[in-house]
């Protein structure tokens, strides 16, 4: 398997280097040149078999087949249920994922487990060490410096917006007594993060010299490990049709859920539920994106204003023309605003899109709804997928809700709508007197990039 840019100027690489590259050096995201019909595995296949076999085809000969089953089942094997991704019924027809029993609690969990595992092994196997940078909005840093904190040859700095994620995440990721990790609250917003660390990898002298790799859901590693457990759960319940409900602010999980039905998944439609900062649902409704700003909410993971994996769509939307899907995406860095013609939206997005927005009064009346019909707790972002799955889903088909983190990580809502204050589960329920670790940055690129320089172990090692 290959990969080429989205803007149609970097060199096609195969999957180990498109791996440690993560952007592609003319600043597109890298997608596979075909995408493969999905393989077929037997019923009694386990979450880390099905795992293997839906991914393999990306992989290609870069990882031999046994190392990277067996890297599947020791990466699956840290999760906290016996299914990996358990589905749980709340209504008829109505269904919930549980995508947070991983280390850190996030549905990040369910890629990065393995995405750090493949790091470490195409590392050693070409003798290199990298410096992964990454912005969060609150549960890829955790869960990316969970996978890696073991890895003898990455370094990891992680930016994240000061004040704007929840205590839980924070600390997941400020508290890890690695020499390795490195955590910075940069003053601004998650898309302020998310263009220091694109500045830094358009930044080509400083990029080679620290061998900068990535870990957001630019890395193509990060979505193709998403595209299982829609597959999974399709297959549990039958592999009949089946919508699914996405909460998201950076497109990366429902795209994910894209893919999947572009290789053969019986999916019928994918909900995207957004809260208020809701450019994602403006679009499907518009046919135009405009980027209005962020607004905190209760939410936080999906208070983006930029969606970044929106790209990888819009270049098969183009055609896969990289020149023009490059000149839309300049014009709305420059202007705020990208329209969709008639033609491409009515072909692309009307048959497969449904969206819906909810505010943090709307957010809070779903979590203390589905207590009270099923007496399940859960968080914010979960809650908006379910309160979307409502709004839109289709009564005669099953909806699936993609629950992206443990009520846990979101303890203040959830007790503001239930009365009760879900408790960390074991392994974590010391987090709040760990030692925090972290520095304060002003959203500068050349200081963020001096910290980097300052703690990268590359260039000691070259």
């Amino acid at each position: 398997m290959r990969y080429v840019s989205t803007r149609g100027l970097a060199p096609e690489l195969g999957f180990a280097d498109v791996l440690l590259t993560g952007l592609a050096d003319d600043g597109g995201l890298y997608v596979p040149t075909s995408w493969p019909q999905l393989a077929t595995f037997g019923p009694a296949d386990d979450y880390a078999a099905v795992a293997a076999a839906v991914m393999l085809p990306y992989v290609g000969d870069d990882v031999p087949k046994e190392a990277f089953e067996m890297m599947c089942r020791e990466a699956y094997a840290t999760f906290g249920h016996p299914a990996v991704t358990p589905l749980v019924q709340i209504g008829p027809n109505e269904w919930v994922l549980e995508l947070f029993h991983g280390p850190t609690l996030a549905f990040k969990d369910v890629a990065l487990q393995l995405v750090g595992r493949l790091f470490d092994y195409v590392l050693a196997e070409r003798g290199q060490r990298v410096t992964i940078v990454g912005a969060t909005s609150g549960d890829t840093g955790s869960a990316a410096i969970d996978a890696v904190k073991h890895c003898d040859n990455v370094d990891i700095v992680i930016l994240y917006p000061n004040g704007r994620t929840s205590d839980v995440q924070r600390r997941q990721m400020t508290t890890v007594d690695s020499p390795n990790v490195h955590a910075i609250a940069v003053d601004g917003t998650f898309d302020d993060c998310q263009d220091l660390v694109k500045a830094m990898f358009a930044d080509q002298a400083f990029r080679l010299q620290y061998q900068l790799s990535a870990v957001n859901s630019i890395n193509w590693a990060r979505i193709v490990a998403q595209v299982v457990y829609y597959v999974w759960a399709a297959r549990s319940l039958g592999n009949q049709p089946v919508s699914f409900s996405v909460p998201t602010g950076n497109f990366g999980n429902v795209l994910a859920g894209w893919i999947a039905r572009r290789s053969g998944a019986p999916i019928e439609s994918l909900v995207i539920g957004s809260n208020t900062n809701d450019i994602l649902t403006r679009f499907v409704e518009t046919r135009a994106m405009v980027n209005d700003g962020v607004t905190p909410t209760l939410s936080p993971s999906m208070d983006i204003a930029v969606s970044s994996n929106f790209e990888r769509l819009l270049f098969e939307m183009n055609g896969r023309d990289g020149g023009m899907t490059a000149e839309q995406l300049n014009r709305f860095r420059a202007v705020g605003r990208l329209d969709v013609e008639n033609d491409l939206f009515d072909e692309w997005i009307a048959p497969v899109f449904k969206a819906a927005r909810f505010d943090d009064s709307q957010t809070l009346a779903t979590i203390a709804d589905v207590y009270r019909r099923t007496g399940m707790l859960t968080e914010p972002h979960t809650a908006v997928g379910i309160a979307a799955a409502r709004s839109k889903g289709d009564p005669g088909v099953p909806i699936v809700t993609l629950a992206t983190a443990h009520p846990a990580k979101f303890p203040d809502a959830v007790q503001r709508a239930t009365g009760i204050r879900p408790p960390l589960p074991p392994h974590l329920a010391d987090l709040f007197e760990r030692h925090e670790r972290t520095s304060l940055l002003a959203n500068d690129l050349g200081a963020v990039q001096a910290f980097v320089a300052s703690v990268s172990r590359v260039a000691v090692r070259r």
